[in-house]
């Protein structure tokens, strides 16, 4: 038998022994359902370039509970719909701006209609539209009063602000917390209809179908445009602490590559560069 030498030996023993390289830096990432089903081909992407990173995205936990997560240390990236409250900022949380995505009307793909009008939004929110055009009957997925889908609604006009209270107030309705329960909801109940980030709506697979609204539809480049009105924000959140390769993927998803997988998530990126202090 051929002897080993000592510095042969010494290789091997170094080549079975984990080194810093082959330890996995792990990035805890969570937020609103849009924000997540875009970040989740991005962190593939990433980590396929970056095989000792590790990205762990959970179910999502909205906007204001994975900011919560993170200023509790259990996250270390926040994406979220919604600005920073007083009281999250004044805790350390920072907010960059990254994109939006247009805020969808889906239906089940048994539903006839392929358009729907500001008027008929209204009417079926406010219960006075309970049935599509070919006679089958709608159900209406809410989303709860304090989500920014809620209040994108709210927001459009005086009128739409109105129905939504109607339908707020109105006893037995579905009700869906996240995107991602949504777009679920709407896909399995009979004649159902509601909002979702486009993000979503694309990322989640559901058997769905995508309303243009007054005529338009919910695209990134008409939502840029100024056209498309309804919109839901990507805001990327960490704090102070957030580590160097929490940083180094916040510079990928600023960068060309990321941009290129933030729009085909259905995402139009408002951003012109990463911020400061991100690039390790």
């Amino acid at each position: 038998m051929r002897k080993i030498s000592a510095c042969t030996a010494l290789l091997l023993l170094c080549a079975a022994w984990p080194t810093s390289a082959q330890v996995a830096d792990t990035i805890r990432a969570n937020g609103s359902g849009s924000a997540v089903s875009m970040l989740k081909p991005m962190a593939e992407a990433y980590q396929r370039s970056h095989r000792h990173v590790e990205i762990a995205i959970g179910r999502p936990l909205g906007s204001s509970g994975a900011i919560k997560a993170l200023l509790a240390g259990a996250l270390d990236l926040a994406v979220s719909s919604k600005p920073l409250t007083a009281e999250e900022a004044a805790k350390g949380a920072r907010l960059y701006a990254y994109g939006k995505t247009p805020l969808a009307i889906v239906v089940g793909r048994e539903v006839p209609a392929t358009d729907l009008s500001s008027r008929q939004l209204e009417d079926i929110l406010a219960g006075r539209m309970t049935r599509w055009a070919s006679g089958s009957p709608l159900r209406l997925v809410l989303r709860p009063e304090g989500d920014i889908d809620t209040r994108i609604l709210r927001d459009f006009s005086p009128a739409m602000d109105h129905a939504v209270s109607l339908a707020q107030a109105r006893p037995g309705m579905l009700l869906a917390v996240t995107d991602p329960e949504a777009t679920a909801l709407v896909a399995r109940t009979q004649g159902g209809v509601g909002v979702a980030g486009l993000a979503s709506v694309l990322g989640d697979g559901h058997p769905l179908k995508v309303l243009t609204f007054n005529g338009l539809g919910p695209t990134p480049a008409l939502l840029a445009s100024g056209a498309y009105p309804l919109a839901k924000d990507i805001h990327l959140v960490i704090t102070d602490k957030a580590t160097p390769a929490t940083r180094a993927f916040i510079d990928y998803l600023y960068s060309k590559p990321g941009r290129a997988l933030a729009r085909k998530a259905g995402v139009w990126i408002t951003a012109s560069a990463a911020p400061p202090g991100m690039a390790p």
